[in-house]
C-alpha cells in the first residue's frame, strides 16, 4: 500500500563546532558541538513509501539524485525499516545546496521525519536525530528548533549520539546576517575533509582537546542570552576549526578573499560599537551573529564585500506538513 508523507526542517549553523568523526560510519563524532536553527532557509522533502518499481526514485532539487546521493538516501530509509518497499523521495532546499549553509542537515533531518511518517514507524525525537545523523552528521540537531546541542554519547551503536535542545526558538531573538561569498558547492566535501584533518593534521588532538570547554562556554552563553559571550566563544571555535583544516595535507582551503573581507567588516563594526560576531562552515559563506536592532546596519556593511546578504532569524522544529492532494510537494 502506497503512503506519503512531507516534512520540512530547517538548516542549522554550528556556533560551537563539529569537525571530526570518533567512528565514521556511523557519524559519531570526535567533539560535542552547539548549533542554531535558522529560520526561512529550509527544506521539504516527500517520501512515498511503497511504488512499483526495481530501485528508490530519489529527486533532489528537480533533477534525478546522483547515484551518490541517491545510495545516501537509500541507506537511511533502510534505517526506517530494513524490510522497506521501494520508494519515491522529492526533495527541494530554498537555499543553495552544498555551499556550506547546512543543506545536507536540514535535508537528513526531513528525510528522516518523512520516511517516517509515510512508514508508520513512529520514532520519538531521540531515535529520528540518530538515525539523521547516520546520514549527515549535523542533521542531528536539525530535528529540533532554536538551541541545540549534539552530545557525541559513549555507546558503541551509537544510539546516545542524537540532539538535545538547549533552548527553544523563543528564548531570544536574534539576528543571522547570512552573507554570500559563493552559491556554488564546496570543492571537498565535508565528509571527505573530516577524514583527511584526521588523518594528517597535526593539530587535530588539540582541537579535539579543547571543544568541551568551548561547548561548555557557549552554553551558559546561550542560557544568560550573552551575545558577547557566545560571538568571543564562537569564533575562536571557527578559527581554529578552519585552522585544521589550512593544516590538513593536501591544505583544505574553503575560504575566498572575499570570506576574510567580510571578516574584517565584522571586526570593523565591532571597533565602532556595533555587536556583531563571525561563524563559517566548511565553505566560504559567513554568518554574522547580532541583535536584531542592529541587523540592518550590519547586512548593510556586509552588502558590499558580498553576492548576497539574507537577514534570518532563529528557526522552529522540524514539522510534519499537511498533504495536499491538489499541489503535491515539494
Amino acid at each position: 500500500m502506497k503512503r506519503r508523507a512531507t516534512a520540512q526542517a530547517h538548516p542549522n549553523i554550528a556556533v560551537v563546532k563539529y569537525w571530526g568523526k570518533r567512528d565514521a560510519a556511523l557519524n559519531l563524532p570526535a567533539v560535542p558541538s552547539l548549533s542554531v536553527a535558522l529560520e526561512r532557509f529550509c527544506t521539504r522533502t516527500t517520501v512515498e513509501w511503497g511504488i512499483d518499481a526495481a530501485a528508490d526514485s530519489v529527486e533532489i532539487n528537480g533533477k534525478a539524485g546522483s547515484p551518490k546521493a541517491a545510495a545516501r538516501v537509500s541507506a537511511l530509509l533502510d534505517l526506517i525499516d530494513p524490510q522497506r518497499p521501494r520508494c519515491r523521495v522529492q526533495t527541494a532546499n530554498n537555499f543553495p545546496t552544498a555551499a556550506g549553509l547546512a543543506s545536507s542537515a536540514s535535508a537528513f533531518a526531513a528525510l528522516a521525519l518523512a520516511a517516517d511518517g509515510a512508514a508508520g514507524t513512529q520514532f520519538n525525537r531521540n531515535q529520528l536525530s540518530a538515525i539523521a545523523r547516520q546520514g549527515s552528521g549535523s542533521a542531528c540537531r536539525s530535528l529540533w528548533g532554536g538551541w541545540v546541542e549534539w552530545r557525541m554519547g559513549e555507546a558503541d551503536d551509537g544510539h546516545d549520539s542524537h540532539g538535545l535542545q538547549v533552548a527553544p526558538a523563543d528564548h531570544w531573538d536574534i539576528a543571522v546576517v547570512v552573507a554570500m561569498v559563493n552559491e556554488g558547492e564546496k570543492p571537498v566535501d565535508s565528509r571527505g575533509g573530516m577524514l583527511a584533518t584526521a588523518r594528517s593534521c597535526p593539530f587535530y588532538p588539540a582541537w579535539v582537546e579543547t571543544a568541551p570547554a568551548d561547548l561548555a562556554e557557549a552554553r551558559r552563553a546561550v542560557i544568560a542570552r550573552d551575545l558577547e559571550r557566545l560571538g568571543r566563544v564562537m569564533e575562536w571555535s571557527t578559527l581554529k576549526m578552519h585552522a585544521t583544516m589550512l593544516t590538513t595535507e593536501p591544505s583544505i582551503r574553503y575560504w575566498q578573499p572575499a570570506t576574510l573581507s567580510t571578516v574584517q567588516v565584522v571586526e570593523e563594526l565591532r571597533r565602532q560599537g556595533i555587536g556583531a560576531w563571525y561563524t563559517m562552515d566548511a565553505g566560504p559563506n559567513v554568518k554574522v551573529f547580532c541583535e536584531r536592532a542592529d541587523a540592518p546596519a550590519v547586512a548593510r556593511a556586509m552588502a558590499g564585500a558580498v553576492n548576497r546578504v539574507e537577514v534570518l532569524g532563529v528557526g522552529g522544529d522540524a514539522v510534519l506538513l499537511p498533504e495536499d492532494p491538489e499541489h503535491p510537494s515539494p
